[in-house]
This record gives C-alpha cells, structure tokens and sequence, in this order.
C-alpha cells in the first residue's frame, strides 16, 4: 500500500536511540549541551555556584598569577600598558556638564560655573606638590591610572578618601592594596561579612575592613598585619569614604576577579614554549660544531674488556693531546687543520624555532588579544597584514569597548572622588552658587555631572577622519566639543581660548586656519566667503 506523502513514519524509541548511537550521539538531554552521555562533555561537569563562592576561595591565586606574569610575561605587560594609556592616559579630567535645567538655572551660570569649577581642579590634580594624593606621591591623572591598572590586574580598584586639615585643599586620596581588604582575625565569609565587606539585608556594602599592613610585607610591621580598621562606606551627608570599584556580573557578588583570569593558562603556555624554543636556538648557536669518533660501542667494550680499560685511557689521551698541539700545517701562508686519524667534523641542525613556532605564538596572541579586548596586531605590534579598511574596523570594535570601560570607570571611582572634593569647594566658599539655587546636598548630582575626557581615538587617516567629523558636526550629528574629545582627547572650550590668542597674534592679512570654512575641510573652494574672511581679518 502506498504510503501518503504527509504521512509521518513511526519510528520506535529504540530505533531511534540506536541511530543516534550509529551517528555517534547518545543523547539522554533535549539539549545537547546538557548531555552526559555525550563522550565530548562527559567529563565537563562544572557546578552552579553563588558569585562569591566562585570567585573569593580561588581569588588570591589568581591574582597572584595574574601580577606574576605581568611582571614577567612581555605580552601582558604590553596589553595591560596599551589599555591604561588608551583608556585613562596621561590627563584624564573631568568636563562639567552641570545639568541647569533640572536645577532650575540658566545656561549662562552653567557656562560660569562650569569654567570656574574646572580651573579650580586643573589646580588641584596637576598641582606639582601632590597634595591631592594622601601619600604625595601622584598627581590625580597618575592615580586614576593606578587604580584602572589595578582593575585590570586584579579585579578592582580601592580607594580612601582622607581629609587632611594643613593642606590647601583637605580632600585626599589614598589609594588601598586590595590584598588588604579581608575579614578581620582571617574570620570564615558569612552572610553578612564576605571578602572583608559588610553586607546590609538589601545587599549594600555599608562598611569594609582594612588589614593596616600587608601580612607579608616583613617583620616591621608584623603588628600592624593583625590589626585591622573599619571604614564605613559613606560619612555624614553621603559624603564618600571608600570608593570601590569592579565588575558586577552577577547578582550577589562582592569582590572582583581579574581581568586577566581566562587567558592565564594560555598566557603560561605561550610563555613557556616560547622559552624553550629560544633555549634551543641558543644551544644551536653555542654548539655550531662538534667531532664525531669512529669508535663505536663495541669498539669501546672491546678495549675495557681486553686491557681493564686502559686500552681506552690511552687512546682518549692520544687524541687528547694531538688536539692540545698545534696539529696543522701551513701552504703558503694560510693554516691548515687536520684532524686525528678517524675523527669528522659533525654540523649541529639548526632548525629553530620550530617551523609551527610561529603559528602557534600568533593563536595563542589571537585568543589573549580577544580576551583582554584589543585586537591582535595591537597586541602583538605586527601590522604586516593589515590595510586601511581592517584597520579601521578594529579601531571602531576596539574604541567601543574602551569607551565603555571608560565611562564605567568614571562613574565608580572618579566621580565620588570629584563629588567628594566639589563639595569641600562649595562649603569652604570657594566656589559659590547663586542666591536662591537649590540646595546643594539635595541636588549633588545636577551640580556635580560631568563626562570625563581621556585621550583621544587617534587616527587612521587624518585627513578622511577630519573631514568625517567635520561632516557630522554640519550635519548635526554631533558637536565640536564631542569631535574634540573623541578624536584628540582635548577640551573645545580651551582649544578655542588659545586659537583666540592666535588670531590676535597672527600678522596683518594672515588669515588663522581656524578660519577657513568647513565647506573647504570638505573639498570645496571657499570661494566668495573665503576672501571675505581675508577682507574681515585684513580691516581687524
């Protein structure tokens, strides 16, 4: 009987097994990735942990790990350096945006206010005596850097904040070895004390617990390593004390975990493939040559067994001693070696590093450049295989993420700070609001937003980049202020003051090239606007 076509077969539950045990599947999971009986994760039984019981147990080793290779591993040397610089930098400072609107003021006292506040930081962070630093020894920038190094390493950046009465400005920071964050007397984590943080029943940090020296910092100060202070999270009118910043990934957790955690293992590999393949070069180097006897093992046998191995003795001496006399002769001048009777002269293969040497290094770079969120050629500084278009589709995926670290950075560590030292200013009267503005504790936040400015994205092609930018600001897609943030890393404001001083000195009839119009940046003439501009600054 013929079977119809939308007619579906029955086929038995054991057939049915027995197909997939023919295709090499045994499932006993709808999904595949649960499957026990799959000989390919068989073995692969991880368990479902809360955050803290996943990262606090392990947590010490894998930063140990982490700083020891750093400090020893090129490669995660120069990708933590490249992220520090690209995303914190030499000058990383704060742009006020204070939020007017919603305090109720006008743009124009936004713009004051605005250019006040930030010459009154400019003093403070870049200040040569390093009073902003609790230790003198940093300036802000420098320690912001620190800490975001820190992060990177070891999973999170800890910060103090101290109030140092005979120093100009009285706001400090004091940046904290995490090592020293832990319960204090080495106490078991419990529920509301875990990686030396007190915990609220809601899941806030309220206080955290500081060991006074490193327990194995040395014998000076072995009293201070078993004494420990606690520092509550915030002071009177949520004033910040301790500032502690990481990545939360999962609800629950406490503690960070290194950002170097999933390329450890591969980063050691590398490391230690990569030594033993410029050990064997080395060796290859050293030993280019060597003699080969004639004698074999039977030979030798034959000689110990006949004469107690004198017969051996005698022969080694022989050749011992041709080898320590001038053994050559001389035609026309020139030396000629010769060997003892039976010897050869033997060639040491060097074929090293091993042909796979290199492919192996570069996917072992691939995947630690992916790990740490840059590409390989950054990396690895080999740029022998890219063009523009590539490389300019790496810098936008790469610029992204760094830009999003960046401003998650800001947020939990730079700007307590700011806000903590905006509010000394504001109270000390040194920085003053307008009769009637808002009050200052309430609206803390509108007073103090900002977006902070590190360096810029650099180019691939200035002159494309520049036009590009010139395009999106005419277009209204951005602004000058974002442009000159994002691509040169500098503020618009100040760039303008200082082209305004060049105008003026600029000789009579010379035109800035401020002045030019973007309808030139983009390729066209300027034509009639352009001598105008020529006519205004030759009148001027």
């Amino acid at each position: 009987m013929a079977r119809s076509l939308t007619e579906v077969p029955i086929v038995s539950r054991r057939a049915w097994a027995g197909g997939l045990r023919d295709a090499g599947i045994n499932a006993s999971s709808p999904y595949a990735a649960a499957d026990t009986a799959i000989d390919t994760l068989s073995g692969y039984l991880p368990e479902n942990r809360s955050p803290d019981a996943e990262i606090l147990p392990g947590r010490n080793r894998v930063t140990a790990r982490a700083r020891d290779l750093v400090r020893n591993n090129g490669w995660a040397a120069g990708g933590v350096a490249k992220e520090v610089d690209s995303v914190i930098g030499s000058n990383f400072r704060p742009l006020l945006k204070p939020d007017w609107r919603a305090l109720g003021l006008s743009a124009e006292w936004s713009r004051e206010f605005k250019e006040q506040v930030e010459a009154r930081w400019r003093s403070y962070a870049d200040d040569p005596r390093l009073f902003a630093d609790t230790t003198r020894a940093q300036t802000v920038s420098q320690m912001f850097g620190t800490a975001y190094r820190t992060y990177l390493i070891e999973g999170e950046a800890i910060g103090v904040l101290n109030w140092r009465r005979f120093r100009p400005t009285k706001t400090c920071l004091r940046l904290v070895d995490p090592d020293l964050l832990s319960n204090p007397n080495g106490a078991a984590d419990e529920a509301r004390l875990r990686g030396g943080i007190e915990i609220s029943r809601d899941g806030v940090a309220r206080a955290f617990h500081f060991r006074q020296a490193h327990p194995h910092q040395g014998y000076f100060d072995a009293a201070d390593a078993f004494r420990w202070k606690r520092i509550a999270r915030e002071g009177r009118n949520g004033r910040p004390q301790v500032i502690h910043f990481f990545d939360k990934v999962r609800d629950g957790q406490t503690r960070g975990i290194s950002r170097l955690a999933p390329i450890v293992e591969k980063l050691k590999m590398e490391d230690h493939y990569a030594r033993v393949e410029l050990q064997a070069a080395v060796i290859n180097a050293v030993l280019a040559a060597f003699i080969k006897s004639p004698m074999g093992p039977e030979v030798i046998d034959e000689m110990f067994s006949e004469g107690g191995g004198e017969g051996f003795l005698n022969y080694q001496g022989a050749r011992g001693q041709f080898y320590g006399q001038s053994n050559g002769i001389r035609v026309g001048g020139a030396r000629v070696s010769t060997l003892y009777p039976g010897d050869e002269i033997g060639m040491v293969n060097t074929a090293r590093p091993a042909a796979q040497f290199a492919d192996f290094e570069s996917a072992v770079l691939r995947n630690v450049a992916s790990g740490l969120g840059i590409s390989y050629e950054q990396l690895a500084s080999d740029w022998s295989k890219t063009n523009y278009s590539s490389a300019r589709a790496a810098m936008i995926e790469i610029w992204r993420g760094w830009t999003a670290r960046r401003a998650s950075f800001a947020q939990g560590f730079c700007q307590p700070f700011f806000m903590a030292w905006l509010e000394e200013q504001v109270l000390d009267g040194h920085i003053a609001l307008p009769a009637g503005a808002p009050d200052f504790y309430e609206h803390w936040p509108a007073y103090a937003r900002t977006k902070w400015i590190g360096p810029g994205k650099g180019f691939v092609d200035p002159v494309k980049e520049a036009q590009a930018s010139a395009m999106r600001v005419a277009l209204g897609l951005s602004t000058l202020e974002e442009e000159a943030a994002e691509l040169t890393g500098t503020d618009y404001a100040d760039n303008m003051e200082q082209i305004r001083s060049e105008m003026e000195a600029m000789p009579e009839g010379t035109l800035h090239p401020m002045q030019e119009s973007f309808a030139k940046l983009l390729g066209n003439t300027g034509g009639a606007a352009l001598d105008d501009a020529r006519r205004t600054t030759s009148e001027d």
